[in-house]
C-alpha cells in the first residue's frame, strides 16, 4: 500500500491480471522503451499491451491514450482512488472486471464506440450515481453493473436485445429505469434486490423473463404490456409478491 512508482525492464514478456491490485498509492508507472511487448506510451501512467492495443494496468492518474481499442480484464480492479476517468472513442470493448470495486468512481463517460460491456466490468462501484450507455453497445454482460449501490437511474440504448443475468442485481438505490422496445430477454436475477425500483414497464417486445428476475423489489409495481396474464408467469418468474399489472399501461 506504500508503493507510489513502479518500473517495468525490458525484460518482463508476461504480466497477470490484477498484478497490482489494492496498491492505492502507486501513482506513476513506467515501461522501459526498450519493452517488446508492452508500452507506457505517451507518458500515460499505465501498462499497455502493444500488440493488441489493450490497457492491462491502470491507477489514478492514468490517462488513456487515443491509441488505447480496449480495457483490459480487471485493469483498474480494485483501484479505490480512481474517482474520474476518460476513455476515449478508440475503445470498442470494456472487458471482465475493468473497473469492478473502483469503489471511489462517482462517474465515467461510456464512449460511442464501445459495442461491448463485458461481465462484472463496473460491479460493486459503490459511489457510482448514474451512468449512460451509448447506442452502440449491444451486449450488457453478466453482472457488469451488479453491487453499484448508489446508482439511481440508468438509459439502456435501443441497440441492447438482452438484459442479461444478474446485470442490475443489487442496485438498492435504482429508482428507475427505461426498457427500450428492443430488448426480448430479461435474464435471470437481473434486477434482484433493486429495493428502491418503484415502478417499472416491459414492453411487449419481451418474451422471456427468466427466474427472479426481480427478486426482493419490495416497492415495485410491474406493468407489462401483454393483452392477458401468461400462464404460470407469477408461479415461475416469482412475481408472487409483487403487484403486476398485466395489459397496456394508459
Amino acid at each position: 500500500s506504500s508503493l507510489t512508482s513502479i518500473e517495468i525492464p525490458n525484460s518482463v514478456t508476461s504480466i497477470g491480471r490484477s498484478a497490482f491490485k489494492n496498491c492505492d498509492n502507486l501513482t506513476s508507472i513506467k515501461v522501459d522503451s526498450g519493452n517488446k511487448v508492452y508500452d507506457s506510451r505517451e507518458d500515460c501512467n499505465a501498462i499497455i499491451e502493444t500488440a493488441t492495443n489493450t490497457l492491462v494496468i491502470g491507477f489514478m492518474n492514468t490517462i488513456i491514450p487515443s491509441t488505447v481499442t480496449s480495457i483490459g480484464s480487471g485493469a483498474f480492479s480494485g483501484c479505490t482512488s480512481l474517482t474520474s476517468i476518460e476513455i476515449p472513442n478508440s475503445v470498442t470493448i470494456i472487458e471482465p472486471y475493468a473497473f469492478s470495486d473502483c469503489s471511489s468512481l462517482t462517474s465515467i463517460e461510456i464512449p460511442n464506440s464501445v459495442t461491448i460491456i463485458e461481465p462484472y466490468a463496473f460491479s460493486d462501484c459503490s459511489s457510482l450515481t448514474s451512468i449512460e450507455i451509448p447506442n452502440s453497445v449491444t451486449i450488457i454482460g453478466w453482472s457488469a453493473f451488479s453491487g453499484c449501490s448508489n446508482l439511481t437511474s440508468i438509459v439502456i440504448p435501443n441497440s441492447v436485445t438482452s438484459i442479461v443475468d444478474e446485470a442490475f442485481s443489487g442496485c438498492s438505490s435504482l429508482a428507475s429505469i427505461v426498457i427500450p422496445n428492443s430488448v426480448t430477454s430479461i435474464g435471470e436475477r437481473a434486477f434482484q434486490y433493486c429495493t428502491s425500483l418503484t415502478s417499472i414497464e416491459i414492453p411487449n417486445s419481451v418474451t422471456s423473463i427468466e427466474y427472479y428476475a426481480f427478486e426482493g423489489c419490495s416497492n415495485l409495481t410491474i406493468y407489462c404490456e401483454a393483452v392477458s396474464q401468461p400462464e404460470g408467469w407469477n408461479s415461475i418468474w416469482n412475481f408472487d409478491n409483487l403487484p403486476v399489472v398485466w395489459g397496456y399501461k394508459k
